[in-house]
């Protein structure tokens, strides 16, 4: 673990973060500054991260990197248990939780960066199947994944590109071939400047030229404006016609509405948001009004040892102890009318369970079909803007939709029932040849065997007879039971009711006195926040102002330091400079030759003299090389000629020497003679 903080500390505080934290410091953090230490990470990963925790919610927060983190394919150890406790531990801030998502997240940031990258493009939507049965959704989402395979290619292409890489000689090849082009277009200008110079009105000619083309500039200007106004004018056409169709349709649901449904409406929406208002929204605000009194009781209280958490977990136990012999002790009791009144309870409270379940439901629902109103109407647009047609609105479509269900629906069942049918149907058959040719073969033996005893037909009347008494038998017992069964339950009901009647006086007289207690507590609770918020404000604006003050003495202090530091090194200067001019002072003062000789003006007077008389003797030398500079040129000149003169007889020698010999010269008392 150590070494993982080490690490975590080591990457904050190089680039890009500059978080200049050690082991101590960071051990320190508080929750929330270590959840924005995560967020700050996850922003440098993918930027849309770049939030300040202070301006959001926790459940959004929460919410926000638990996916980008499953994007990342963040994988914490452990089974399902240990799933939900991460993510409670990611809503505290807790450190178990987020030093190993740190470790991860700056161990792989180039390779995380990249894959958040791709996880914009790459992530399919997932589209019912129901609603790619439309022909303009299916030929959308089709397109939509030809764009994704795309991607895919040119992402492929950059990376192999990129992992080939440009050669720099190639690159300064391109360059320096560009400069020599601009080189050679300079010049041709030049040229063509002066070819024009001599012609006649040229300053009139050029005039003329830049006019021609400040006017096709701005023509091509004009074409650009003329035919965005009109793709405008297109969009405008369109969004018309789609307002005009929104109307005609408002109207004509205007039109079939009757006003007894629309006050039936309109008294459901009144009734949902009462009881938002009333009871909903009130017990979210009180729990999350506990919730963070609970918090800051938590963040208020000193950090705990050891054995402090011995004490509490001793503590709990007792209290869990004495919880379950008073729930003992209640049970020895047993009284009818708690147990009654526990029974209505429970109702009450599933009762009212239920309904704050539905109406979270029919908030999502809610929530969920303005969402998908809004892509539908995207969707329409755009198709709109594809081809022009028009799409099936709002109600057709959910009637086309309804239709199709119903169909493909009513067609699986039908065919369900046919298979199941048909297989039933041949086992049935078989079934009932096997029974038929038993029941043949036992009526025969029957008849043989009554045939035998002289007593025929007797199977057959004895099975009728005792069919008959079998049915009234059932007929008579059916009807008495229901008539004890029903006085039974008038019996039960009307004793219920009574014992109802008589527990529940009590227990409203209570309830009203409570509910008057409540409104009184209620009262003194909003006097007292009211009093504690401008207490709060109070300390916080003579916070903040004290904060300013320091802040701005500091400044000064810091100015005032870096003043007296600089006037020192100037103090220090001065006196170097002022030791330096005494010493210069005695030197040439003083009858000493020696320490005159030391002095910096002797030095400089004897420097100066010793670069007169070296610029003299160089002046003397300048004259005498000008004077022979004529006689030396061409003595320069001969030589030349002579080193030439040389070297075009030495070419000759050679090449007399490599020619193939047809005879043989011979140079004697000056005269040639060829030998063959």
């Amino acid at each position: 673990m150590s070494d993982q903080i080490k690490f975590i500390v080591d990457s904050l505080n190089k680039e890009p973060f500059r978080k200049n934290y050690n082991l101590i410091t960071f051990d320190s953090l508080e929750p929330m500054q270590l959840l924005q230490v995560l967020s700050d990470v996850l922003a440098e990963i993918d930027p849309k991260q770049l939030v300040d925790l202070r301006e959001e919610m926790p459940e959004q927060t929460a919410k926000r990197m638990l996916s980008l983190l499953g994007i990342l394919k963040y994988k914490p150890s452990g089974n399902a248990t240990d799933m939900s406790t991460f993510r409670q531990g990611l809503v505290i801030g807790s450190k178990p939780v987020i030093y190993p998502v740190l470790h991860w997240l700056l161990q792989r940031t180039n390779e995380l960066k990249k894959r958040a990258y791709l996880a914009r493009f790459l992530i399919k939507l997932e589209v019912p199947s129901e609603f790619l049965q439309d022909e303009t959704v299916a030929d959308t989402n089709k397109q939509y994944e030809e764009l994704m395979e795309a991607f895919k290619t040119l992402h492929k292409e950059y990376e192999q590109l990129k992992a080939s890489g440009f050669s720099t000689a190639e690159i300064r090849k391109d360059i320096s071939a560009m400069e020599e082009e601009k080189d050679q277009l300079i010049k041709r200008v030049e040229h063509l400047k002066k070819r024009v110079e001599t012609a006649q009105n040229y300053q009139w000619m050029l005039k003329i030229a830049r006019q021609l083309r400040v006017e096709k500039e701005r023509e091509e200007y004009l074409a650009q404006q003329k035919q965005e106004q009109k793709n405008q004018l297109f969009y405008a056409v369109q969004r018309l016609q789609r307002v005009q169709n929104q109307l005609k349709s408002m109207r004509q649901a205007a039109a079939d509405a009757k006003p007894e449904s629309l006050m039936k409406r309109l008294e459901e929406e009144i009734k949902f948001n009462l009881y938002m208002v009333t009871e909903k929204f009130p017990k979210e605000l009180e729990n999350k009004k506990k919730e963070l009194h609970f918090l800051q009781k938590v963040v208020s209280e000193p950090a705990m040892g050891h054995s402090d958490l011995h004490e509490l977990e001793s503590k709990i136990n007792e209290i869990n102890t004495e919880i379950n012999q008073l729930i003992e002790k209640k049970m020895m009791r047993n009284e009818p009318i708690e147990g009654k009144l526990s029974l209505y309870r429970q109702q009450a409270s599933i009762i009212s369970r239920k309904k704050e379940a539905k109406a979270e439901e029919l908030q999502e629902a809610k929530e969920k079909l303005a969402s998908l109103e809004r892509e539908a109407s995207l969707k329409r647009n755009q198709t709109r803007e594809f081809d022009g047609t028009e799409v099936l609105k709002g109600d057709e479509f959910k009637r086309y939709v309804s239709k199709l269900r119903s169909k493909s629906t009513v067609f699986k069942k039908k065919h369900q029932i046919i298979a199941e049918l048909k297989a039933e149907f041949g086992l049935l058959q078989r079934t009932e040849e096997l029974l038929k040719q038993r029941h043949e073969n036992i009526q025969q033996q029957l008849q043989t065997m009554e045939e035998k005893k002289g007593i025929s037909g007797y199977s057959y009347t004895q099975e009728e007879l005792e069919r008959v008494s079998a049915l009234k038998s059932e007929v008579d017992e059916m009807k008495g039971r229901t008539l004890d069964d029903m006085s039974e339950m008038v019996k039960k009901l009307n004793s219920l009711v009574s014992e109802k009647k008589s527990a529940l006086a009590s227990v409203i007289k209570e309830l009203r006195q409570l509910r008057q207690k409540c409104q009184e507590l209620t009262q003194e609770c909003d006097e007292k926040k009211s009093q504690y918020d401008s207490c709060a404000a109070g300390l916080e604006s003579n916070r903040s102002k004290l904060e300013q003050e320091v802040r701005r003495l500091r400044e000064e202090c810091l100015q005032e330091e870096s003043r007296y530091h600089y006037t020192n090194c100037m103090i220090k200067n001065l006196e170097v400079q002022l030791r330096r001019a005494t010493d210069e002072m005695k030197a040439y003062i003083s009858s000493d030759q020696q320490e005159k000789r030391k002095a910096i003006r002797e030095q400089y007077t004897k420097n100066i003299a010793e670069q007169e008389n070296l610029g003299k003797k160089l002046r003397e030398k300048q004259k005498v090389v000008r004077e022979s500079h004529g006689p030396n040129m061409k003595q320069a000149k001969m030589w030349r000629d002579l080193q030439q003169l040389m070297e075009c007889k030495k070419q000759c020698f050679l090449k007399q020497q490599s020619q193939t010999s047809i005879g043989q010269v011979i140079q004697e008392g000056g005269e040639d003679r060829l030998i063959l």
